[in-house]
């Protein structure tokens, strides 16, 4: 009796210790885990007001000038009140915006790339604004018709990124062990970004443009998976309150769930000062926002931004 009790108190000991050892393992696993983890996403901010006011008006002045955004749109006509209120909104503020379409288009200008499939309109998309501006732009956005985007936000955000770096921003989406940005909220690439993106386009091993399990995805997430090929990860782009920047939904959605979450604080618990995209908007409500944004301001409040970021002549 004694020599049993004597195993079982010795059972207990091991299984304890060897419980303490696959949880001293797990612990180390999961610390490179989420090292791992961090490598892949990091949370990249906007700069603060201060850090502007601290710089020269010599270097804000090279800023505003240095800055320059080409946008991407992706387009087909059964978009075409959508694209014609972006055509006549927030594209203009590009430094160059061009809309790319699954066919040619006679009602508005375009760049046909012959296909319906949302894949292959965003590769083809890209290959040829690599070719023709990679040494003319730094940045590259690209969005739906139904997005609308502040662009001297944008430029905002990026004022401190090295476009040299292989920057790969958005509002970023976890789907099992892929981190991706959410097309429905804008794809912002650095120059290095498209760069990379481009040289991987053709490798049908890495980035096939059709077959195998790739293909059974959504364009943003297959995007994720070539530019991860290359070193370029997801990172998701917030204000320096930690707001998302980046949008895939539109104000009025924002703040029907700000009234419910925070019915004391819905401004503010709806959505950033500095906020890059909305998305999912109707082609009137555009018309709303571009007014909202860009015209209508309040008597007697005053505006001393640092930094100002003209749109194209015109």
């Amino acid at each position: 009796m004694i020599s049993e009790s004597s195993s079982f108190v010795k059972g207990v000991v091991l299984g304890g210790a060897f419980c303490m050892l696959v949880t001293l393992l797990g612990h180390i696993k999961v610390g490179h885990g989420t090292k791992a983890h961090h490598h892949e996403h990091h949370h990249i901010q906007a700069p603060n007001k201060e850090d502007v006011l601290n710089l020269s008006e010599g270097e804000r002045v090279e800023f505003s000038k240095s800055i320059r955004v080409y946008c991407i749109i992706l387009v087909k006509p059964k978009d075409l009140g959508h694209w014609a209120a972006a055509r006549e909104t927030w594209s203009k503020h590009c430094d160059k915006a061009e809309f790319y379409s699954s066919e040619n288009v006679k009602v508005f200008d375009s760049v046909a790339l012959n296909t319906n499939d949302m894949w292959v309109m965003m590769r083809k998309a890209y290959k040829i604004t690599y070719e023709h501006y990679k040494d003319e732009f730094s940045w590259f956005f690209l969005a739906y018709p139904t997005t609308f985007a502040i662009i001297e936000n944008l430029k905002y955000f990026l004022l401190k990124k090295d476009p040299s770096q292989p920057f790969y921003i958005g509002h970023t989406v976890k789907s099992g062990d892929l981190e991706y940005v959410d097309g429905e909220g804008g794809i912002v690439l650095s120059v290095e970004s498209l760069r990379r993106l481009a040289h991987v386009l053709e490798d049908p091993d890495k980035c096939p443009e059709q077959g195998g399990m790739i293909w059974k995805l959504a364009e943003d997430k297959q995007l994720a998976i070539c530019l991860k090929y290359t070193g370029v990860f997801a990172e998701n782009a917030e204000d320096s309150e930690g707001k998302d920047v980046f949008n895939t939904k539109s104000v009025g959605a924002l703040i029907k769930e700000a009234m419910s979450t925070h019915p004391q604080q819905v401004v503010d618990g709806c959505c950033s000062d500095m906020a890059i995209t909305f998305s999912g908007l109707a082609p009137n409500h555009m018309h709303v926002m571009m007014y909202g944004v860009y015209r209508l301001r309040p008597y007697g409040h005053s505006y001393s931004d640092a930094l100002v970021f003209l749109p194209p002549l015109g």
